[in-house]
């Protein structure tokens, strides 16, 4: 089979998983809903004359702010690509897994592996390009005239196309991970929680600087404006850091993948 044959079942596979289309949701809505809520509230003070208690900036920082929730989604797109091929069938299919049967249609395992890790960044790509101005256009559209806009469109788009790519890298960082693991509940568990409940990374930042070397810490920045926390790596170099941490799971991942039993 062609790398482009293996791509495209691929994707047709990842489109027919139910988990992409909750995954992708939670990116989409889980945002959108953020926003709907900051919006409303941003618009109801500022009818009131409160709008210096709004903190608001823009309607598209408002509505960008809840742009980082979304990586949720894009940890869950990574690991579902490859965790579905380790969930058990059901003991009416004989209770085996798919990757048994995906291996023997494309045995080559580094190219299959090349063309799972791509159909990852698709579907966090197409995700991101959805989600993120969903958020900023929603915000516009409650705040409407009763705040202008400050932030000129050429940084709105090197914003978006920064947590696009932060979105994307984590992406591959839960599907590297998902495959070494041969399950998808740790990444989940770890990722998940570390990207919106308690961040493992920040935590340890106050124990140490090397922390901003972890991956999640070291591209924070591409997000632009809405770092909290001082210190740590500029958006470029972060960005450099974070890639160089992506690639390097996906080597050792490819490598173990290619070399163990299935």
């Amino acid at each position: 089979m062609t790398f482009p044959n293996t791509l495209g079942a691929e994707l047709r596979k990842a489109a027919s998983l139910r988990a992409t289309w909750v995954a992708a949701a939670v990116a989409l809505l889980g945002s959108a809903l953020i926003t709907v809520l900051n919006s409303v509230s941003a618009r109801v003070a500022l009818d009131s004359g409160r709008g210096e208690s709004t903190g608001l900036t823009s309607p598209f920082e408002l509505g960008y702010a809840a742009v980082p929730l979304g990586t949720v989604g894009a940890v869950v797109l990574g690991v579902v690509v490859i965790g579905s091929e380790y969930t058990a069938n059901s003991a009416d299919a004989g209770g085996g897994r798919q990757i048994t049967a995906t291996l023997t249609a494309a045995p080559h395992r580094v190219r299959l592996l090349l063309a799972k890790a791509l159909t990852v960044v698709l579907a966090v790509a197409a995700t991101a390009a959805v989600a993120i101005p969903t958020s900023v256009g929603i915000a516009t559209l409650v705040i409407g005239d009763a705040a202008p806009e400050t932030v000129p469109l050429e940084e709105m788009l090197h914003r978006f196309l920064g947590a696009a790519l932060y979105w994307t890298l984590m992406g591959l960082i839960a599907f590297a991970i998902t495959v070494l693991t041969r399950s998808g509940v740790i990444p989940l568990i770890v990722l998940i929680v570390n990207s919106s409940l308690v961040s493992f990374s920040l935590l340890l930042t106050r124990l140490t600087s090397l922390a901003y070397w972890l991956p999640d810490m070291a591209g924070r920045k591409l997000f632009g404006g809405l770092e909290t926390v001082e210190g740590g790596l500029d958006a470029g170099p972060g960005a450099l850091v974070m890639a160089a941490w992506t690639a390097g799971l996906l080597a050792v991942a490819a490598a173990v993948f290619s070399r163990r039993d299935a």
